[in-house]
């Protein structure tokens, strides 16, 4: 198992690729927190990874508050006795729309979740890091940051901060063997889907997985395959890097 003896926490874990995240994690032999701010969906996460033998506890909080964050980290620490790695995944978008029709407040409140949330993560996870002397953090960022689309505007444009914050941290934190990695991908069968497109059609979906060369939309295994190697030994002299795991749509 690549993640024996590993603490994760893993954000917005509840469903999507977060709980795609926390699954494999898991499986891995990983002890996950799995945060959300779906307390309940949290709590029925961490039920089923530890009825399917692994081992998870749920701790509901926002990644856009500073005392929540804080208070997962400290959970963590208390509840499994450390922590290695930290899987920034919650995330949320506007609907597909003019840039101009999206109100202050959703533009606040995605920058909050997307780019915020890393400072806060940062904020409360590296002194401990620094202390173990590593650590691991993971952004789940997206390919529209690095190839932005019509439509979502303001969604791309966290993205792209949320990618170069990320880097910026890789480069910062190295000499306290602290590596900071991004997965980009495309979209995948999640919640948010029907955002992306506008309108979650048959003809929509044609017309987004004709855009992807190997013909599908992402999987929730697909970004946890990705994160295992990230998270994992095999990955100790990578940091810095945007891993795009997007069925060659960035090509």
């Amino acid at each position: 198992m690549r993640l024996e003896n590993k603490i994760a926490i893993v954000t917005g874990a509840a469903s999507g690729f977060g709980a795609g995240i926390a699954r494999r994690f898991a499986a891995e032999g990983a002890r996950v927190v799995v945060n959300d701010l779906n307390e309940a969906g949290a709590a029925a996460m961490a039920a089923e990874i530890n009825a399917s033998g692994g081992r998870a506890a749920a701790c509901a909080g926002d990644v856009a508050r500073d005392a929540d964050v804080a208070r997962v980290v400290r959970f963590a620490l208390e509840e499994f006795g450390g922590l290695h790695i930290v899987v920034n995944n919650a995330g949320t978008t506007h609907r597909n729309q003019p840039m101009l029709d999206v109100a202050e407040a959703m533009f606040d409140r995605i920058y909050q979740v997307n780019v915020k949330s890393l400072y806060l993560t940062a904020k409360h996870a590296v002194p401990h890091f620094r202390a173990q002397h590593g650590g691991v953090f993971i952004t789940i960022a997206s390919t529209a940051g690095v190839r932005p689309r019509p439509g979502l505007t303001w969604y791309n444009g966290s993205k792209g901060a949320a990618i170069v914050t990320s880097r910026s941290m890789a480069a910062e934190l190295a000499p306290d063997n602290i590596r900071v990695n991004i997965i980009n991908p495309v979209a995948g069968e999640t919640a948010m889907l029907a955002d992306f497109m506008g309108e979650d059609t048959p003809e929509r979906r044609a017309q987004f997985i004709a855009s992807i060369p190997l013909g599908r939309l992402s999987q929730p295994t697909d970004i946890a395959a990705a994160a295992v190697f990230l998270a994992s030994d095999d990955a100790a002299f990578v940091t810095g890097a945007c891993l795009e795991v997007d069925g060659g749509r960035c090509v």
